[in-house]
């Protein structure tokens, strides 16, 4: 193919609803009409008869001329719009480097008319670009065979925002305000970027979210039920955030910036392309200041008859600051007509700092007498940065959808999680002693996989590939003392000083089959072996016997198209998932002395299987789905507390945990005339727990229905104004020992474009109306009871600008890239509090 296609110019559409491409059958009208509405469908094809994605194609009354309907194509080139009233229509196809094609009329009588057009070819055409001309809008959300895609760069809500704020509008998606992100209540899942992991999402979710900046996601991808392609990993799902891209010919330069109260945004990027290359330099950097909150908390112990044998409260204000961002250089050529390499390096940053200042802790008995009683100053410094080296070759054949690729990826992430605490007299602010834990870590990634894909006629494809993933963690920690202002000593002991590494390989192989059959079916089955060796040791020599392990992964999804719109599809998969760092770390986190965690080394994997079925149907402007899902994981990470002394909790990892889900959800996407859009959906979900522990001093169990939901509108006031709002809460989450409340955020943001769309301009607002958030975390046993209570002050208001300059050309097309996919590591999406995440 040679003209370029444009995944940036699928903003190119009129504001529709997706529709499913059709079979196909003679040219002109169908033998056998629908009953009702008409239909029309086609494949857009260039000279070279390759496909043209994300064309334009628009339904145009002949009587008045107005535009009625209309869709974009999907990546096969292939379009349907149905529901089509009686009337006489045409149908115009438009792209960017092609000529208009106008095909009609076309009669459609009101009893179901239907016409294949067939195979339509466009022309090229080269032309000279003062700027991208945006036609229409492309659909906020659209329904894929095996996802659900969120187009982020329609939402100008999330301006100045991050990654979290984006997938907050995500449908099954629930971020917290932390940023951990869950899909359908399990957060094991994975997350990648681009298509290809990277070792800020593996060292934590939530840290990973902070660093990408809202405007540099062009579309979030959803997918609930991985085929044998993917890692074994995520028990949950995968999130794919594709980032924007830049592929026209010529020159060209952004900014795009905010300012606001508690945080400002300034990113740059450029791009240049010549003939069959091209560069692209570019970086976005993100500050949060003036963060301010509270912090309470309430633990009660109890001894081994049930009385009480302390209680604690601990105060304090908070302030969190923080800095991260994400640069990047990137390199493609096209070498001939079937071969493609591309190469890449992105750098990452992320410091986040946060501070207790003047923490009060008061510890009594059961009989209220006063047992202890502290004054202390806390500051928590999580600081990482993340490199990541990607080489990527791709074949294609004569035989369409055939293909060869050979990828590569080296990432490493090198991270600080550093924590001081300085306790204080309570009447002189006289400092009294000092302790301090330095944990620096490491994590270096090298991975290669081959991937061949092969058609086998229309209706079938058969896929089949390698993998190895080579991974070495270390993580060097040590704890240093000091009385009054004296200088720091280090302190001695395996538990309070030590070096472990970690080093873990994953070889695997998979083979996946596509067919259609009878009429409508799609099946898509196949399996996935994966082999993991482990090995650990600390510096004193000490190793750790950890075992290998196999596992076999089937995965079986099939869909059937019912007509006029309607999809119902069902899946099941087995999923595998790994301990992060952040459960194996042996690193001591005492940043609250009354709450002290570890990880444990000898964590094995927990396996999950999962069971979906989903409903989804198109009518008039809207689109409406409907999805269940069954959710048994056995072998489950969780976490085990115990008293330590008389005042202090302690808590570890074990594979004790058995969790069983159930599930339902429910998104609509309405067209309300040319101007209005809205969107929204609730998801709910019936969570069983039970950590399997005979003793019944130590047995938990739990059990609730959690509930989320969202809701988005947009409203074009004139042709340069536009208003949008956004909504999210989430209710209460259940966990194995307690609870934790729910909460809700909302955005508003007024946008004016300006110099033929050039640049824009605008105003948002968040949390405007009491700008408080609180959280509180319940947890109940034999031996505990804590209550746990975070407020944050984020009421925001921002201004935002953004600006491009510089003139582009439709050039030479250019194969879509692909890159590596590690699925990998459970990872609570907690940034840790000084313990170490892989």
């Amino acid at each position: 193919m040679k003209h370029t296609l444009l995944i940036i110019l699928a903003l190119i559409t009129f504001s529709t609803v997706a529709q499913s491409p059709a079979s196909y059958g003679n040219k002109g009208k169908s033998q056998q009409p629908e009953v009702g509405y008409g239909k029309i469908s086609g494949q857009i094809l260039d000279p070279e008869n390759e496909p043209v994605p994300f064309a334009t194609i628009a339904l145009i009354d002949e009587k008045d001329g107005s535009t009625k309907d209309g869709t974009i194509a999907d990546e096969s080139g292939k379009f349907t719009i149905k529901s089509i009233p009686e009337g006489s229509y045409k149908v115009s196809i438009s792209f960017i480097g092609f000529d208009k094609v106008d095909k009609g009329p076309y009669s459609f009588s009101g009893k179901g008319d239907s016409y294949d057009l067939g195979k339509v070819k466009m022309e090229s055409v080269s032309q000279e670009l003062d700027e991208v001309v945006v036609e229409g809008q492309r659909e906020l959300m659209e329904e894929k065979v095996d996802r659900i895609i969120y187009n982020a760069e329609q939402d100008k809500t999330t301006t100045g925002g991050d990654a979290s704020d984006v997938l907050r509008r995500v449908p099954l998606l629930s971020v917290d305000l932390d940023g951990n992100v869950s899909m359908r209540g399990s957060s094991n899942i994975t997350v990648l970027i681009d298509n290809r992991p990277s070792t800020i999402s593996a060292s934590s979710i939530a840290d990973a979210l902070k660093q990408i900046p809202a405007d540099q996601i062009k579309s979030v991808e959803v997918i609930t039920s991985p085929s044998a392609r993917y890692d074994a990993e995520g028990t949950g799902g995968i999130i794919n955030i594709i980032t924007k891209k830049n592929n026209l010919q010529g020159t060209s330069v952004s900014v795009n910036s905010s300012a606001g109260l508690r945080g400002s945004n300034l990113g740059v990027n450029a791009s240049y392309r010549k003939g069959r290359a091209g560069f692209t330099l570019g970086g976005f950097g993100r500050a949060g200041y003036n963060i301010k909150g509270d912090f309470d908390n309430e633990q009660t112990l109890f001894d081994s008859e049930g009385n009480i044998q302390s209680i604690t409260n601990q105060s304090a204000s908070t302030l969190t600051d923080m800095l991260m961002g994400r640069y990047n250089l990137g390199f493609d050529y096209e070498l001939n007509k079937y071969n493609w390499i591309n190469a890449s390096v992105k750098f990452g940053l992320f410091n986040f700092n946060n501070t207790q200042d003047d923490r009060i802790t008061r510890t009594t008995d059961g009989s209220g007498e006063l047992l202890s009683s502290n004054l202390q100053d806390m500051s928590t410094a999580n600081l990482s940065n993340t490199v990541d080296v990607s080489l990527n070759y791709i074949k294609t054949f004569e035989t369409k959808g055939k293909e060869f690729s050979v990828l590569s990826l080296y990432s490493q992430n090198s991270r600080v999680n550093d924590f001081e605490n300085i306790s204080k007299d309570e009447n002189s602010d006289d400092v009294l002693y000092r302790i301090k834990n330095n944990n620096d870590s490491y994590n270096r990634e090298f991975t290669v996989q081959a991937d061949y894909v092969n058609p086998i006629g229309e209706k079938q494809i058969v896929e089949f590939g390698a993998k190895n993933i080579m991974r070495e963690v270390t993580s060097d920690f040590t704890y240093f003392t000091a009385q009054g202002t004296d200088a720091y000593q280090a302190a001695t002991g395996d538990r309070l000083s030590n070096v472990f590494d970690y080093n873990q390989n994953v070889t695997a192989g998979y083979v996946s089959y596509t067919v259609e059959f009878l009429k409508g079916y799609s099946l898509k089955a196949g399996g996935r072996y994966e082999y993991t060796t482990i090995s650990a040791n600390f510096e004193d020599e000490v190793s750790l016997e950890l075992p290998s392990y196999g596992v076999l992964v089937p995965s079986v999804n099939i869909s059937k198209k019912l007509g006029m719109g309607n999809t119902v599809k069902a899946a099941y998969n087995r999923r595998i998932q790994r301990p992060s760092l952040r459960f194996l770390n042996p690193n001591v986190d005492a940043s609250n002395p009354n709450n002290i965690s570890q990880g444990n080394p000898n964590l094995d994997p927990e396996y999950t299987d999962n069971f979906e079925v989903s409903y989804s149907t198109f009518k008039k402007g809207t689109s409406l789905n409907f999805s269940a899902f069954m959710r048994n994981t056995r072998g489950s990470i969780q976490q085990v507390r115990e008293v330590i002394g008389q005042d202090t909790i302690s808590s570890t990892y074990q594979n004790i945990g058995e969790e069983d889900a159930y599930g339902l959800s429910v998104f609509a996407n309405i067209k309300i005339g040319k101007k209005f859009m809205v969107n929204g959906g609730v998801d709910g979900y019936y969570s069983v727990m039970n950590n399997n522990v005979d003793d019944p001093l130590y047995n938990a169990s739990n059990s609730g229905f959690v509930l989320s939901g969202r809701i988005f509108g947009s409203y074009k006031l004139t042709d340069n104004w536009a208003f949008q709002f956004f909504s999210f809460f989430r209710g209460n989450q259940v966990q194995l020992q307690g609870n934790q409340t729910g909460f809700y955020i909302y955005s508003l943001s007024l946008n004016r474009s300006f110099n033929d769309d050039r640049g824009s301009i605008g105003i948002g607002a968040e949390n405007f109306i009491g700008g408080k958030m609180k959280r509180t975390s319940e947890i109940s046993s034999a031996y505990i009871d804590q209550y746990n209570t975070n407020v944050m002050y984020n009421m925001n208001f921002k201004i935002n600008f953004s600006y491009r300059f510089g003139k582009l050309s439709v050039g030479q097309p250019r194969k879509r890239g692909k890159n590596v996919d590690n699925n990998d590591l459970k990872d609570g999406g907690d940034s840790g509090g000084g313990m170490m995440n892989n």
